[in-house]
Formats: structure tokens, sequence, C-alpha cells
């Protein structure tokens, strides 16, 4: 098929590696605008530097709605795929190619809709997820399922590893549905809305760890915030980032460092106590359970947060 991409994160890399493997021909891929940093370089998408690496043409606009309709119809593409790509497409774009346009989203679909569901999916102790591709409409993640693929969530995972994950098989999965709607063996499924759940967009200040929670609820939480927004407390007035933690069955004080040992850094909680092998503290490198231990920075009986 003649396609255009659209796309921006690396979670949308795997997905364009894959049509261009299954042999489809890339039109252009579209990509959100360059930032600049506060010191003034240029920061481009990951899905720009791959797609100029392969020789792909890179599109960018401002506002895609209403700078984009006629670059696009241009183009002559059968399909238009959307993976992560962080605009709103208009009613109009959605009808310009004959296939219209499909979106590779991260999480079972009608569970987990919005831009950060494989977070929220292992925030909230998911033990399972998975990619579904969609045909797009004018609604939220509401168009039709066209195919979806489950993927376990184990305890060793965290949002970083999930993203790898879903990426990869988000690719495979959208290889086979271009597959079934070139021979017009795809099947549209209507998504169940008394089934549906919404997430919103992540933001640091989400990250702040509140200690009177369940033990199990800030593995998960810590699991799900890794590496971005990334979760926080802080320590004598000084901002930690908790990298990497376990349950523990101690039990003390919301908050409470109960034991600090060269296996890690134990915090009561709401009924138990996580027990934390990995931190950074504010402008330093992170730092494993040893180098916790041997820091001498936490005291056993202050307090986090």
């Amino acid at each position: 098929m003649n396609i255009v991409f659209m796309g921006t994160p690396d979670f949308a890399i795997n997905p364009l590696k894959a049509l261009i493997g299954a042999g489809h021909n890339i039109l252009a891929v579209v990509t959100q605008t360059d930032k600049v940093s506060p010191s003034g370089k240029t920061i481009q998408s990951a899905v720009k530097k791959y797609a100029e690496r392969e020789g792909l043409k890179v599109l960018q606009f401002n506002k895609i709605r209403s700078e984009g309709s006629e670059v696009l119809r241009k183009l002559g593409a059968d399909i238009f795929v959307t993976a992560a790509y962080g605009q709103i497409l208009s009613e109009e774009i959605l009808s310009i190619p004959p296939f219209g346009v499909i979106n590779v989203h991260a999480s079972l679909l009608p569970s987990y809709r919005g831009s950060s569901p494989i977070q929220w999916a292992v925030i909230n102790g998911e033990t399972k997820t998975g990619v579904t591709i969609m045909q797009t409409d004018v609604g939220l993640d509401t168009g039709d399922i066209l195919l979806s693929k489950e993927i376990e969530i184990g305890l060793d995972d965290n949002a970083m590893t999930m993203f790898d994950k879903l990426s990869i098989l988000g690719g495979e999965l959208l290889v086979e549905c271009l597959d079934k709607l070139s021979s017009g063996s795809i099947t549209h499924t209507h998504q169940d809305e008394s089934l549906a759940s919404y997430y919103p967009m992540l933001k640091k200040s989400d990250g702040l760890i509140d200690w009177k929670k369940s033990a199990k609820d800030l593995f998960n939480f810590i699991r799900g915030m890794y590496p971005w927004p990334g979760a926080y407390t802080y320590y004598n007035g000084a901002l930690v980032k908790v990298l990497s933690a376990s349950v523990s069955d101690l039990k003390g004080k919301s908050g409470e460092i109960l034991e600090v040992e060269k296996s890690g850094l134990t915090v009561g909680c709401g009924d138990a106590a996580i027990h934390i092998t990995k931190l950074q503290l504010e402008g330093k490198k992170a730092m494993e359970a040893l180098d916790i231990y041997n820091g001498g920075k936490f005291i056993k009986g202050q307090k986090l947060g």
C-alpha cells in the first residue's frame, strides 16, 4: 500500500519499521514540529530522526487540521497510519485516503483510551494489556476495532519495558491488519461503550508519592511512572526520585525510614512498606541499593515526603 505514516515518539518507530520491512511504500512521515531546549538546542522527534536516516520524506505541521489537508491530499495515499502522533485529525483529513485512517493504540480498547495507556495500565496493577488497531473516527479512541492482541504485564515490567514490548507488537499487528485490509478480509467491531475507560495524559506533578497508599499500590505506581514522569518524594527538603522498589512486609508509619540496608531502603506506607532498590537524588546520578547504604544520607527513623 501507499502509506502516509504519522508518529512522534520512540513507540512509533517499530510500527514504521515494520511497514518498511513488509514492503509498503511510505510516501511521507508526518511528525510533530521540532522543539527548542532552554539552551537553544533544536530537539527533533524520535520518528523524524529515524525517518531521515531511512531517507523518507518528512512533513511537520504546527496545526495539521488547518495546515495539512491539501498537502496530504496531493500525496495520493491509500491509507494514513497513526501511532502516537500527538495531534487530533479533522474529519476532512480522515476522509482523504480511500482506506481512511488507522491507529496503533497501546491498550485493549475500549479500556484505557487516552494518551498514556501504558503507564496507567501498570499503575493500576493490570496483569495484561495489548495493542488495538482501530479505524480512526472523530472521537477519542472510539473507532471500530480492526485487530487486537493481548500481552502480559509481569511483576518485573515497568512502563518502559512495556513501551518496548507493545511497540514491537504494534508493528506486527499493523502489518497483519494492512494485509487483511488489502484482501478485504478485515472485520470491523464496534467498541462497547459500557466497557470504556479513559485516562488523562500524565503530568510531571502526578509522580508525587503518597506514602499513605498501600504497598501494592505504591509498587505499581513506581513501575508505572518509570521512566517519565517518574515517582518522586522529598527527603530533608530535597527531591528524591524512586526508580525501583518491591513490596516489604515490614510495618511502620507512612513515609518513615524503617531500615537502611545493603539491599536497599525500607519505607513505611499505608499497610506495610516499600523496599527501595534504586533512587536518584536531585541533581545526582541514579544510585543502586549498595550505593544508597554506603552513602549514609538516609537515616532510620527519619521521614520521606
